[in-house]
């Protein structure tokens, strides 16, 4: 409960951002076009060069292949730069034990754009701050800032409905991810007696419904 509340605290700026936009449209210097999204999510980690594991009765195993269950619930920030954009996000895993908060801050880089695609299809490449759950035995603290790269590839299925159908934002989108920094390194040990031999796997794939809530 104590991370949903620090999530929403660290969303309320953009909350209070979007509603002043939405009743000054004219003052938008920067940012604009506000957009909440809830974007269900399936993931798969430790994608490719999963690192093998000596667990604490000295048996050595390749990491499996998790597949995790998110909820997202993100602010799309559009910005007067047709190739830049901003997304503030807090995920969730509600199936999961643990079911840690996680925040991302994305600056967004669109390479192909709507008009070059009529509409049906935008990608764009992402550099992202998560701040999620430590993952290093060393770590002093319980969250821990992390340096993450995704390539993320809209389809727009329900672009040739009339403009103004809430169903024509629905997007169908595809994410490979690259965890940079803060994942488990080659020789770390853990206090489950488990020790990594090769650094963790740095790549995911999801693959998401992008659902939007409420425009601005």
């Amino acid at each position: 409960m104590r991370l949903a509340v620090v999530g929403a605290l660290a969303l309320t700026p953009f909350l209070l951002t979007s509603v002043a936009y939405a009743q000054e449209p004219e003052a938008c210097r920067f940012i604009c076009g506000l957009e909440w999204k809830f974007e269900p999510t399936f993931t798969v980690e430790n994608l490719a060069k999963r690192h093998r594991v000596v667990t604490a009765d000295g048996v050595t195993e390749p990491a499996p292949r998790e597949r995790v269950f998110e909820t997202v619930l993100a602010l799309d920030m559009k910005t007067k730069v047709p190739w830049l954009g901003f997304t503030a996000e807090a995920i969730a895993t509600p199936f999961a034990d643990d079911n840690e908060v996680e925040l991302e801050f994305e600056s967004n880089f669109h390479w192909l754009t709507e008009s070059m695609t009529r509409g049906w299809v935008t990608s764009h490449f992402d550099v992202v701050d998560q701040f999620s759950a430590a993952a290093r035995p060393h770590d002093r603290r319980a969250y821990t800032h992390k340096l993450d790269f995704e390539l993320d590839t809209a389809f727009h299925v329900f672009n040739g409905l009339p403009k103004g159908r809430w169903l024509r934002g629905v997007e169908f989108e595809t994410s490979l991810d690259f965890l940079a920094t803060g994942r488990p390194k080659a020789g770390d040990v853990f206090p489950d007696g488990s020790r990594y031999l090769d650094s963790a796997s740095p790549w995911s794939a999801s693959c998401l419904v992008i659902i939007p809530i409420a425009p601005f």
